[in-house]
């Protein structure tokens, strides 16, 4: 019994050494890649000259985080961000369980595979390709201003004004990613007992009190879960969106912490302050996800980590 035993520990030791070796790679590049280059973190206490590199640069300690606070613009770009994070967030989750609700009712197995590939597709598009698209659609003489015109509405510069800038940044983003959201939801749609739905079907439930009393109150769960993660992204409004789509034209609704960074440090070279905004944006979002786990924690019993 002994031998048995001691076989059976070898074994099991090893099956989890080559786990951990296969886990060797990941972390090597994880620690090159993103903890290695956090050591330039020290650029937002200094005023850092290409010339003398980090370790001969002036230190400077707070100035440039009292400066970002004395900036004009600082406030209009914080709140750009949280308006147009904050609508990706809600909308999409709505629009994800929306979706998934409705796939789950579709019986035929060729046309929810179909539907399911041509609404994932978009995620796995850069927006280098969707912004073309999405610029040939929405600019004057595009498919959808010609729409308004034959309905009788007059044309609207999507691109070009701060009224509608944000909105056209939600629903895109939206458009390119509730399809692949929800994947999630709808894994937590059939771990729901279909028993349920069987008896509030004989006791005469419709279709909406079913999903009302049984569908949503089974994905609650998961969608607290997925909310709380999701604020963690609050100060991410999305840069390679918002990038490839605005123009100075819509900096006062659109430019966000994320491309004000990068016109700060890559084109106008304040590598220190922009680092300093970055860093800030960086600790807020790490508080925010300490706070989202403690949420998920106590309102689902499941945790991000």
């Amino acid at each position: 019994m002994m031998k048995e035993k001691a076989t059976v520990k070898k074994r099991q030791v090893r099956s989890q050494t080559m786990y951990h070796l296969m886990m060797v790679p990941g972390m090597i590049f994880v620690l090159i890649f993103c903890y290695v280059p956090m050591c330039g973190i020290v650029m937002a206490f200094q005023n850092y000259v290409p010339a003398k590199g980090i370790f001969s640069s002036e230190f400077v300690g707070l100035k440039h985080f009292k400066y970002m606070f004395s900036l004009p613009d600082i406030g209009q770009i914080v709140t750009n961000t949280m308006v147009i994070a904050i609508g990706k967030i809600i909308l999409g989750t709505i629009m994800a369980i929306a979706f998934a609700i409705l796939l789950n009712e579709i019986r035929v197995k060729f046309f929810k595979k179909t539907v399911q590939t041509i609404v994932y597709l978009p995620h796995f598009l850069s927006w280098v390709v969707l912004a073309a698209v999405v610029v040939n659609m929405v600019n004057l003489d595009g498919a959808v201003n010609q729409l308004l015109q034959t309905i009788g509405l007059d044309k609207i510069n999507f691109l070009g004004s701060n009224t509608w800038f944000r909105p056209m940044i939600i629903v895109t983003d939206v458009w390119k990613e509730f399809g692949y959201n929800s994947i999630v939801y709808l894994a937590a749609i059939t771990a729901i007992d279909p028993g349920l739905h069987e008896a509030a079907s004989m006791d005469g439930a419709n279709w909406w009190k079913r999903v009302w009393h049984i569908t949503l109150p089974g994905m609650l769960p998961i969608i607290l879960l997925m909310g709380a993660m999701n604020l963690t992204s609050i100060l991410s409004a999305g840069f390679d969106q918002i990038y490839n789509l605005y123009s100075p034209m819509v900096y006062q609704s659109g430019d966000v912490l994320d491309t004000y960074v990068y016109r700060m440090g890559m084109i106008s070279r304040q590598y220190s302050f922009s680092t300093a905004v970055g860093l800030l944006r960086s600790v807020v979002g790490m508080v925010l996800m300490l706070a989202a786990n403690g949420l998920a924690k106590k309102f689902t019993e499941r945790s991000i980590f």
